[in-house]
């Protein structure tokens, strides 16, 4: 009994109480990452919003909860449920690089975020938010010259300004002056290095393949099928490589 009342008697102290407080935050963090490995995006992100409310300036928590927005945003159903999900993303992505402009990780989240939410936005959205994409893309890679994630980034940033016509290269000029890069060797070059670092993953072999069909020149089409012929190779293991393996399987019939 003597030694059931000490034991009671020190779980209940202020002390031991934070002690198991802390241990318990940082189980459930090692299991939230643990799930995001795993992509299981939605069990991740319930614990990490959970996470967030105990500490809302802590990096990881911050930029994990806006990655996984950014991720369960491309799922939803409707073009208005997609931005509202980016918003969130954005918003936490923003605050992770204002509190902790050092966390390559942050800004990868926040480059990630603004660039879902200008995917599919006007040619007008999509200018104003080019030199903040390419900007906190680079930063990542400053800080962590091993992030694939901000390669891949780059890649079809550049990709993305190459295809701009003559009026949408004439508004960047106007917005900006100018807008140095957006050539498809350059986004050949990313999405080489992001598949070097990251050979298992399929849809930087997707999207390089893509790079070489909007270049459209000599051999690229034949280019495109060897990148996408090595993706299908690759080994399914969760629900965003079946998606990979589809994507490259559908556009090797396409062309």
């Amino acid at each position: 009994m003597h030694k059931i009342f000490i034991i009671l008697l020190f779980a209940s102290s202020p002390l031991i109480a934070s002690h198991q407080d802390g241990k318990s935050e940082i189980q459930s963090y090692l299991k939230a990452e643990k799930l995001q490995q795993e992509k299981k995006w939605s069990e991740a992100l319930e614990i990490l919003k959970l996470l967030l409310k105990t500490d809302s300036s802590n990096v990881e928590y911050l930029w994990r909860t806006s990655f996984i927005y950014s991720k369960i945003g491309v799922d939803q159903k409707t073009e208005n449920l997609k931005q509202q999900w980016y918003t969130t993303a954005a918003y936490l992505g923003k605050r992770a690089v204002t509190q902790h402009p050092q966390n390559a990780n942050a800004h990868y989240a926040y480059a990630v975020a603004m660039g879902r939410m200008t995917e599919f936005a006007s040619t007008k959205t999509k200018i104003d938010n080019a030199k903040l994409i390419k900007s906190e893309a680079e930063l990542t890679i400053k800080l962590d010259s091993k992030n694939a994630g901000a390669y891949h980034i780059l890649g079809r940033w550049h990709r993305e300004i190459a295809g701009f016509n003559i009026l949408e290269r004439t508004m960047i000029k106007a917005i900006f002056g100018a807008l140095p890069g957006g050539t498809y060797e350059e986004s050949i070059k990313y999405f080489e290095r992001a598949i070097l670092l990251e050979p298992l993953n399929g849809i930087h072999y997707y999207e390089l393949a893509q790079t070489y069909l909007a270049r459209d020149k000599s051999n690229d089409k034949q280019n495109a099928k060897n990148w996408l012929n090595k993706a299908t190779k690759i080994q399914v293991k969760n629900k965003d490589d079946i998606e990979n393996k589809n994507k490259c399987e559908a556009l090797l019939k396409d062309i």
